[in-house]
């Protein structure tokens, strides 16, 4: 009696010990996720007040600026889009589309750092990651004003037969495979913040090569334009889910994301019926 007393008494000491590292394990998620989601949640709401913040219009005169001279032709679609206007825009569209992809990065970089400097570190990763995001905003801005310039109405479909090539190609692969990379990061010194920095760069330049076609396509739109974000944005979202493979050409979709909402639709379905 002594010795099965004694044993459930060690076998309820680690179901205890297992929920406190389940709920300590939570409590370190969600310093990580809830920032993110609030940065995230701030800047959708953002755009859903002022949505216009980046379109491209769809009025611009376009056969005028067919005939005008390529250098007044650009000089009128800047009018139309201040670079300012573009650029803040771009930075919110980041703010509320790629914020919440940073979740396993910030935390690899937390989980790397002394506590006294775990800021400091995601803030240097945060600079690198938006340094490359903001350099290739210029060329992705750039280009989508060049693509309306020339040829308006074929814009959108031209765009969408660009992100469906990169979608089933090995480059998109190799780029997703690499954001799920997690290298070593020094904990001391300046070499601590140049990984923290380093490791944003890096991150960023295999993130734009990952999303690149599909953040160009919500440019292209006026009146759908939060939606076809917030489409783009759960994708981008649910595809990262998925474990890395080989890079060869296919299609690739979220496939561990229908499996989840798949499975949770079961449960809610089986619970219905027995309810």
């Amino acid at each position: 009696m002594r010795r099965s007393a004694s044993g459930a008494s060690a076998s309820s000491a680690k179901v205890s010990d297992r929920r406190q590292q389940m709920t300590s394990a939570a409590r370190e998620r969600s310093q990580v996720r809830t920032p993110i989601l609030l940065i995230s949640a701030a800047a959708w709401i953002l755009l859903v007040i002022e949505p216009s913040g980046l379109m491209l219009p769809d009025h611009c005169p376009v056969p005028m600026l067919k005939e005008a001279v390529p250098s007044v032709s650009l000089n009128i679609l800047l009018a139309l889009n201040p670079y300012v206007s573009l650029m803040a825009g771009w930075s919110l569209m980041l703010a509320a589309m790629m914020v919440p992809l940073l979740t396993a990065p910030v935390r690899h970089v937390r989980d790397r750092s002394f506590a006294q400097r775990r800021v400091f570190a995601i803030a240097l990763f945060a600079i690198g990651y938006a340094t490359i995001w903001m350099t290739a905003g210029v060329m992705l801005l750039a280009l989508a004003m060049l693509v309306k310039l020339f040829d308006s109405a074929t814009a959108l479909p031209l765009t969408l037969l660009i992100a469906l090539v990169w979608q089933f190609s090995p480059f998109k692969q190799r780029c997703l495979n690499r954001c799920h990379a997690q290298p070593e990061l020094a904990a001391f010194g300046r070499a601590a913040n140049d990984d923290a920095m380093r490791f944003g760069l890096i991150h960023g330049f295999w993130c734009v090569g990952s999303c690149w076609a599909l953040m160009l396509l919500p440019l292209f739109l006026s009146r759908e334009h939060v939606a076809a974000m917030a489409t783009v944005a759960l994708w981008l979202l649910a595809e990262r889910l998925d474990a890395p493979i080989p890079p060869r050409w296919r299609w690739r979709g979220p496939s561990k994301a229908v499996s989840l909402a798949v499975a949770q639709a079961r449960m809610h379905l089986q619970r219905s019926r027995k309810g």
